[in-house]
């Protein structure tokens, strides 16, 4: 790369080669001048007051690579289905999700893509659930002009690990809620669950779940499982999920022959939670955590369910790495840190 310096008082009529930045501090920060902007007359007091005392022109030799092109190039290898990607100012390409689904990062790609030399990718965390239209991430090299070398790494890198990011969309899944409970089943107490079940599935844009009751026997619990069980569906067990003699969920489930992957969540609240698989269907434990906070174990779970995920036993033991939450007199999640340790093993 060849550079040529003109005193800016004397550019007058000259090209700028890239954008110029302005910082207001706590007003504003984007580009003043416009890579390709003709300079003015006009404009040569800005110019000045930010610092820019000349203009100068760049010839690109061989195996050179503009940050323009170097971030476009690298961000369309990185994009998986879900995303979009635009081109902002001063080199950096953002992506953004083309529907609402659960954003997937290969952490192992990303890393590694950002130990190459003059590239960086930053990204939210994986697993977090987004709307459509919602920022994932941001692209860019670091120098005006990079090599060639450490471009084609970084596309290599890329196709090595597949997408590097991609959002894999909400499955139409029926949600099928079993309430038990004898005093909630012969109507001595007002259930408190439903409620709780018909908000989490609007917020996904859900059909509202189908609600079913059930008094504490296993037997019955079991049977329900089984009639309800089938095709995109999610079936939710609630309560009976402690160690006291009289809580026979865990044994319904059991009963019902559903496998169970994992019984005891390292997530507060959700200490009680339960994983369990009725051939293709899941099968949730969910203890009464569930009716008096807004955030559980259920809300880490449910939406890697409704992208089509299998959740094992080693996913649910990676929760514990940031499986406390705050409880925030203002809930904020999920842009928070609830439940942004749990990396699935081996991404």
């Amino acid at each position: 790369m060849k550079y040529s310096y003109v005193k800016t008082k004397d550019a007058i009529g000259m090209v700028i080669p890239h954008d110029v930045t302005r910082i207001v501090k706590g007003v504003s920060k984007g580009a003043a001048f416009k890579k390709g902007h003709v300079i003015t007359e006009e404009d040569v007091p800005m110019l000045l007051s930010l610092g820019k005392e000349h203009i100068y022109s760049l010839e690109l030799e061989p195996g050179d690579v503009h940050e323009d092109e170097a971030g476009w190039l690298i961000a369309r290898a990185a994009a998986g289905t879900g995303v979009d990607c635009y081109k902002a100012s001063e080199g950096r390409v953002d992506f953004y999700a083309s529907c609402s689904g659960l954003l997937k990062i290969n952490v192992k790609g990303l890393q590694e893509l950002n130990t190459i030399p003059e590239v960086i990718l930053a990204s939210m965390h994986t697993n977090t659930p987004v709307t459509q239209g919602k920022k994932l991430a941001g692209t860019r090299v670091i120098p005006l002009i990079v090599t060639e070398d450490n471009v084609q790494e970084a596309l290599s890198t890329c196709k090595k690990y597949g997408p590097v990011l991609e959002v894999k969309p909400y499955l139409p899944y029926a949600i099928k809620v079993i309430i038990t409970g004898k005093e909630v089943y012969q109507g001595t107490i007002q259930d408190g669950f439903a409620p709780v079940f018909k908000e989490k599935a609007a917020g996904f844009n859900l059909e509202e779940p189908e609600i079913h009751y059930a008094p504490d026997d296993a037997e019955v619990i079991s049977q329900k499982i089984k009639e309800l069980a089938g095709s995109y569906t999610i079936i939710v067990v609630t309560g009976g999920m402690s160690v006291d003699p009289d809580d026979v969920t865990p044994k319904g489930i059991r009963m019902s022959g559903a496998k169970i992957e994992k019984y005891g969540a390292p997530v507060l609240p959700g200490a009680m939670f339960m994983v369990a698989y009725h051939e293709e269907t899941p099968v949730l434990g969910m203890p009464a955590c569930g009716m008096f906070f807004n955030t559980t174990v259920f809300d880490l779970v449910f939406p890697r369910l409704l992208a089509g995920e299998t959740i094992s036993a080693k996913d649910m033991a990676a929760l514990g790495h940031g499986g406390l939450c705050l409880g925030c007199e203002n809930c904020c999640f999920p842009a928070c840190s609830f439940g942004k340790g749990g990396l699935t093993f081996g991404c």
